[in-house]
């Protein structure tokens, strides 16, 4: 069974435990030995829930996935009685108090659960480097980042841990890993998927949950299996009575109309490898029929950068907020990394009409898509503007630092933010994935496909968005696509 997890995607390891061909046990003992072998390399699980799995296994549902091993991410998919961290030292302590829906729903779809993957503090970053766990590095190379905030769970699914990982994407953080781990990432429509028990939305709506994948029929099933008539949720997505795993042997049913752009809507650099995946995968869907047209997004892709940004300073701060009755007092800086008490110094100076005023950009994206939507099927462009950053490149300098405890002891956040601090946090903090945003704002859905591997042999992504609604189409567009030779097979990996 050395190769099993690498060779084989959840849906096929329940096809064997149907088949009697291997026991639950057997798979919950391989999952174990794959992440004590692989984990003091790559840190991507930080909590082991070993004698709960075995005792999990022992019990054998009648279920689409029953027996098949998993790993949740430590952000919101609480399983009771176990650590909910957020990535952060100051949940050190917490336990949560009952299951997510997120977690009864997989559970009742007959998985397994083994752990929590690492994430960064609150998932505000697109590398996975909390201060409280340490960095999780990318399987293709230990060297770089696997992304974030899903990052521990795209490492651990594409070292072979795992056949498949929960995540969640509020700004690319489902997607942006898939494209540095290759593998293959969707981010449903708002709503689609459970947020609750305790919250009807996560980041105003920007944040689903779903699972990171090494195929797309695992990530139509566990859609399928994910869907429940949860009556408190905030968001109401279109309705889809179909099933997304029978709808990927479908025929596409018309030639695709797709525009495709390389250009990012910060008006910042993108790497040629980036560039060249798009192009490729544009040469690609032509040969298949369809029609692709270079066209760019119709929005302010500046205006709703600085949107997405100023949600994240009221979350943070919304967040700190709340961590006062656990710690039983304020919060303080220390409590926290310096960059997340930055951010949410910020969202306290942030006004309620500056955020009312957010959420309008939103919906006027979301309009000037659905208009978009009307002539174009999809919308390519890559997922990622740039290549993996070094472990630790991205951490705060020793001057961030020091402006970030002035900033705290003068209290002078709203001066900062007049003299355009909030531009500069834009070009600064999206450079590097300034595509990913967008769907999360709008509610649309949009994934992330292994097409291209750069001239180092690490995986670039691109990103494909379709209209609200539409899991269907891109689900049946990936399956086409993996197919194809250009698609990365991340079972050839060896770590």
């Amino acid at each position: 069974m050395s190769s099993l997890f690498r060779d084989h995607d959840a849906t096929a390891l329940s096809k064997l435990v149907k088949a009697r061909e291997v026991e639950p046990k057997e798979l919950v003992e391989q999952a174990i030995n794959e992440i004590e072998r692989l984990n003091p390399k790559l840190n991507a699980v930080t909590h082991k829930m070993y004698e709960q799995a075995r005792k999990q296994a022992e019990t054998l549902l009648d279920a689409p996935f029953a027996g098949v091993p998993m790993l949740l991410k430590d952000m919101y998919q609480e399983v009771e009685g176990e650590p909910m961290t957020f990535g952060s030292r100051a949940y050190q302590g917490n336990r949560a108090t009952e299951d997510s829906l997120y977690a009864r729903q997989m559970r009742q779809a007959g998985f397994v659960f083994l752990g929590y993957t690492n994430v960064p503090e609150f998932a505000l970053m697109a590398v996975t480097e909390p201060q409280h766990k340490g960095p999780t590095r990318n399987p293709w190379n230990p060297d770089v980042t696997p992304g974030g905030s899903s990052g521990g769970s795209a490492a651990a699914v594409a070292a072979g841990m795992v056949p498949l990982a929960g995540a969640s994407d509020g700004g690319g953080s489902i997607r942006i890993p898939a494209a540095y781990c290759g593998l293959f990432g969707l981010k449903p429509t708002r709503g689609r998927t459970p947020v609750g028990p305790q919250l009807s939305r996560h980041w105003q709506g920007a944040s689903v949950s779903h699972v990171l994948t090494k195929s797309v029929r695992d990530s139509a099933a566990v859609l399928d299996a994910l869907i429940t008539d949860e009556k408190s949720r905030a968001f109401l997505p279109p309705r889809f009575d179909g099933s997304y795993l029978r709808a990927l042997n479908e025929p596409i049913p018309h030639p695709l109309n797709i525009a495709y752009s390389v250009t990012s809507p910060l008006g910042t650099a993108v790497d040629p490898a980036c560039r060249q995946a798009v192009l490729d995968t544009a040469r690609l869907f032509e040969s298949l029929g369809h029609h692709v047209t270079e066209a760019t997004a119709p929005v302010d892709g500046l205006q709703l950068a600085k949107s997405y940004i100023t949600m994240y300073f009221a979350e943070v701060g919304a967040e700190l907020m709340a961590l006062e009755p656990i710690l039983g007092r304020k919060v303080k800086l220390g409590d926290v990394e310096p960059t997340t008490w930055m951010l949410a110094v910020l969202g306290k100076t942030t006004s309620a009409a500056e955020f009312v005023m957010t959420l309008r950009e939103w919906d006027k994206a979301a309009v000037q898509m659905e208009a978009f939507h009307e002539t174009y099927d999809l919308y390519l462009t890559p997922t990622t503007a740039m290549m993996p950053a070094k472990i630790g490149e991205l951490a705060p300098t020793g001057m961030e630092r020091a402006l970030i405890s002035v900033v705290d002891k003068f209290g002078i956040a709203k001066v900062l933010q007049k003299v355009g601090l909030v531009d500069t946090l834009v070009q600064t903090s999206l450079k590097r994935t300034p595509f990913t945003q967008l769907a999360n704002l709008t509610g649309q859905p949009a994934m992330s496909v292994p097409m291209y591997r750069s001239e180092n042999g690490m995986p670039v992504g691109v990103q494909v968005v379709a209209a609200r609604g539409r899991e269907d189409l891109l689900l049946r567009v990936a399956a086409a696509l993996e197919q194809t030779p250009q698609w990365l097979d991340v079972r050839q990996l060896e770590v």
